[in-house]
């Protein structure tokens, strides 16, 4: 499940209330982004 967030207040916004609207249902941005994961640098030798 791929979890968005909110630009404005950081609150995850699950993709089951997107499939409705297009707004946090926590403070109503419209700004929604999903979070990366850390990525791992790997030197070469």
């Amino acid at each position: 499940m791929v979890a968005y967030k909110c630009f404005h207040c950081n609150k995850e916004v699950s993709t089951e209330y997107l499939r409705k609207k297009v707004r946090c249902p926590y403070c109503g941005s419209k700004m929604l982004y999903k979070p990366r994961g850390i990525t791992a640098k790997v030197k070469a030798r």
